[in-house]
């Protein structure tokens, strides 16, 4: 080509479909894929654990496609399995792992979590179905604008989904730069949602009934502090069941929403009824007393529907300030006044 015409440049490998059917390895087609790819799972049972360490789209054939605990001896080099996860997404703290997305599959019976991301960016769980998993359903820790949206979570022993800035330390809370919890189904969990030291989220229009308590937003003393999110528009009704307390918790019971050490949340427009219990948790929405000595400040409650609640709908303990309570329906709260 003639000098000053320029030279085309090559277009782009087009990202690859790879089909894996029943018997075959989700792991080989995931280290054989190149980033972009997409890999489709047909129905049939997958007794492995799955890491990912590359952008990827991973897609189920529906509720018919399960991933399940591997019934051989675990390879030496499968560490997401030697941890008892199902599927990990794992990055690095030089390199986050980016844009990976799992949909439309079942994720069951494992020793820790259904899915356990770490330092991802962009990551995607929908329409994933997480139960009987022996720690959380669907966990995520210092990672950024995830999106989790029409999954369901059961009868994990822990949250149904968590987001945290870090398990193995405290700290600061993490800015997740708007992760998103949309539009999910928690029951029978210990928790519905957990998001803990993190920052700049949203939790909107999910459905939590029947766990020991529906949603926690939980921070420390470390700078800067958790909050900084939106809860709305969720339905959280008769989480009644009894979980006894640990360590860090007591006795978990008909808990709705609890902030404890939370700044400048909105808790808004969500249906909160028929949570009770007897732990110093139970009521409809708590600003409760942190117990490492953090305060729950410039909270806004606002226009919620909070009716059935025991021992009462609101309540405001500790010694936080900014917290206000506006045009909630409701009956009761400690102290008085706040309906």
């Amino acid at each position: 080509m003639a000098a000053g015409l320029g030279v085309a440049t090559p277009p782009a490998a087009a990202a690859a479909r790879h089909t894996v059917h029943p018997g075959e390895s989700i792991q080989e087609a995931v280290d054989a894929a190149q980033p972009g790819d997409s890999i489709t799972v047909l129905a049939g049972t997958y007794h492995e654990s799955v890491n990912i360490t590359k952008p990827l789209t991973l897609r189920g054939s529906g509720a018919r496609t399960v991933i399940t605990p591997p019934v051989a001896p675990v390879r030496a080099d499968t560490a997401c399995a030697q941890s008892g996860n199902g599927i990990c997404v794992i990055g690095t703290a030089e390199k986050t792992v980016d844009g990976v997305t799992i949909r439309q599959l079942t994720v069951t019976g494992f020793r820790k979590s259904g899915i356990w991301a770490s330092r991802t960016d962009r990551l995607k769980v929908e329409r994933v179905t997480s139960q009987r998993n022996g720690t959380w359903g669907i966990a995520q820790e210092r990672s950024t604008r995830g999106v989790f949206r029409r999954n369901l979570a059961r009868d994990n022993a822990e949250s149904g989904i968590f987001v945290a800035n870090t398990i193995d330390r405290e700290g600061g809370a993490t800015d997740t730069l708007g992760t998103v919890i949309d539009d999910n189904m928690m029951t029978g969990n210990r928790i519905g949602i957990t998001v803990r030291r993190v920052r700049n989220l949203t939790v909107t229009d999910n459905i939590l009934t029947g766990n020991c308590g529906g949603v926690f937003v939980v921070g420390d003393e470390g700078e800067p502090g958790a909050g900084d999110m939106t809860i709305s528009g969720n339905e959280i009704h008769e989480n009644n069941k009894f979980c006894k307390g640990n360590t860090r918790l007591p006795d978990i019971q008909g808990v709705g929403i609890v902030l404890t050490g939370a700044e400048e949340t909105i808790i808004r427009s969500n249906s909160v009824r028929g949570n009770v219990g007897s732990s110093p948790l139970s009521g409809g929405i708590l600003l409760f007393k942190s117990f490492v000595g953090a305060t729950n400040t410039d909270n806004v409650i606002r226009n919620n529907d909070v009716r059935d609640n025991r021992p009462a709908d609101l309540v405001n303990q500790g010694t936080g300030s900014g917290n206000r309570f506006i045009d909630n329906r409701c009956e009761t709260s400690r102290p008085a006044g706040l309906c």
